[in-house]
């Protein structure tokens, strides 16, 4: 059977597509050797359980070590009972055993220990009995919570002492955080008795994103089993869409070969990722849609909310910040400022917060189509002023960020517009001052900066600076003229009708704005 791009649990070789798993965990087999205990946290969808497992399989067959792989979700049924989740625990860990290891090297039958006490007892008895020194990669540790997790760490802190003989000889920590959050999880570090909930680690690790040159080898494999090739410049878009999330890189080269270009003879463009990109964002896969449900969280909101108005962050603590960092919704640029961590990401972060306004939008007749079917972004202008004149302040408060509400109903209009026939391009980031738009329409394309004047801005008017920063977006999307559209959200001012004014403004670029006050 031919192998797949997989989107869907851990790869196999076998199976599916995949770059050498080890490339990605640099300095995780030094610290195996270094008999140490560590962290490994990466967002979801990235490749841990991959890779890990691949690193076990390689360190088992070596013959020095007995490694595996083995998750501690189970016991996140139990968050009240530390006694039934260790239990649960233990039986995944025999089944794990049993498809990782040789029987030779199978644990032995865990002893009877006190509730609290059965994960160290078991480590204690595995490693004592194991013929080699036992090395145990701990997945999903943060789907524990509270007491559970607790008494994890305390029964890991407690047998550390006693290796490699008497516990592991090394150990990681595997999940979506850091080690810092889990004092998030647990309630309060105090608990723990210490400062660090695992005091115990070397280093905390992370895996990075795949590299446009790994995303053209993931791809040239299926191109040379099938015949069937990626451009160049489609791998390329591939990485822009996916800045290298190992799980959209899959996703979009599947939507591709298996729905879109099912035909081995015919390659694949830059068109057909594109059209691949569409596809992702409007299902919303797995991936996608817990991401989404992401954002319903205080510390995402801080983050996300600000964002989308390109305004700096309020005062938040920098491990809620890094929270969401960790999560891999937004990532640090080389700036040192803050931005969404994909495209693909930051449609799917404008969509799911414009749900409910696009459900409470009016019907809208389409006045901004020619007879042709063509759009006319003057009529489109007049359709927005009308709409917003008539509905904009009623919708502000079916958005579920409110400070960035304007931004949200501008989104949700502009995304009535262009459904069948076009797609908006949206780039925002911390302190970016603004939110920019690119609407392209059946061939024609238009650039929309967005901003707000708030009572942080005193007097100064923030289209002094908007419009140099919309000459240089059209400038760099190829658009000769475009809107700036500024919502005005002090306490002390005129009624919306009263304040609206419209000029038409020639940019030092020789560009054509449309500057609107709303």
């Amino acid at each position: 059977m031919p192998r797949h791009f997989n989107t869907a649990g851990p790869c196999d070789p076998v199976d599916h597509y995949m770059l050498p798993p080890e490339q990605r965990l640099l300095g995780v087999r030094g610290l195996v050797d270094q008999k140490a205990y560590f962290v490994l946290h990466a967002p979801r969808q990235v490749g841990k359980t991959t890779a890990l497992l691949a690193l076990a399989k390689a360190l088992t067959a070596e013959g020095r070590y007995a490694a595996l792989l083995v998750s501690m979700e189970t016991g996140a049924a139990f968050p009240e009972d530390v006694g039934a989740a260790e239990l649960a625990i233990l039986a995944e860990w025999r089944i794990a055993a049993k498809h990782q290891l040789p029987a030779e090297l199978q644990p032995p039958p865990w002893p009877d220990a006190a509730p609290g006490a059965r994960i160290g007892a078991a480590l204690e008895a595995w490693a004592s009995a194991s013929a080699r020194p036992l090395v145990l990669f701990l997945d999903e540790i943060d789907a524990l919570r509270d007491q559970v997790l607790i008494s994890v760490l305390r029964q890991l802190r407690a047998g550390h002492k006693y290796r490699p003989k008497g516990f592991p000889w090394a150990l990681g920590l595997v999940g979506l955080r850091d080690v810092r959050d889990y004092k998030v999880a647990v309630g309060d570090g105090e608990e723990l008795h210490t400062a660090s909930p695992f005091n115990i680690k070397v280093r905390s690790l992370t895996m990075r994103e795949f590299t446009a040159e790994e995303i053209a080898a993931l791809y040239a494999q299926h191109t040379a089993e099938t015949a069937q090739r990626f451009e160049p410049d489609a791998c390329a878009r591939a990485f822009a869409f996916t800045q290298g999330q190992p799980w959209l890189v899959n996703a979009l080269a599947y939507v591709a070969i298996e729905e879109l270009k099912t035909d081995r003879g015919e390659k694949i463009t830059v068109a057909d990722i594109e059209r691949a990109r569409d596809v992702l964002v409007e299902r919303q896969d797995t991936h996608l849609d817990s991401l989404a449900e992401r954002l319903r969280d205080s510390r995402v909101r801080a983050v996300i909310e600000p964002m989308i108005q390109g305004e700096n962050l309020s005062s938040m603590p920098p491990d809620d910040l890094q929270f969401v960092i960790d999560l891999g919704l937004v990532r640090e640029t080389a700036e040192g400022g803050v931005e969404v961590a994909n495209p693909i990401y930051r449609e799917i972060i404008a969509r799911q917060l414009t749900v409910m306004v696009r459900a409470s939008l009016p019907k809208i007749a389409p006045t901004w189509l020619d007879a042709e079917g063509r759009i006319d972004f003057a009529a489109l202008l007049d359709a927005f002023i009308e709409f917003w004149l008539r509905h904009g302040e009623a919708l502000l408060g079916s958005s579920p960020y409110n400070e960035a509400a304007p931004h949200l109903v501008l989104m949700a209009f502009l995304q009535r517009v262009v459904n069948g026939g076009g797609r908006i391009d949206r780039e925002y980031a911390i302190g970016a001052k603004r939110l920019d738009l690119c609407v392209e329409y059946r061939g024609e394309k238009l650039g929309i900066e967005v901003k707000t004047w708030r009572e942080s801005d005193k007097t100064r008017d923030p289209t002094i600076e908007g419009l140099p920063q919309l000459d240089g977006y059209l400038a760099r999307i190829g658009v000769g003229c475009g809107w700036l559209l500024l919502f005005d959200q002090r306490k002390k001012v005129a009624p919306l009708p009263e304040r609206l004014k419209r000029e038409h403004i020639t940019t030092e670029g020789g560009r054509q704005v449309k500057l609107v006050r709303l």
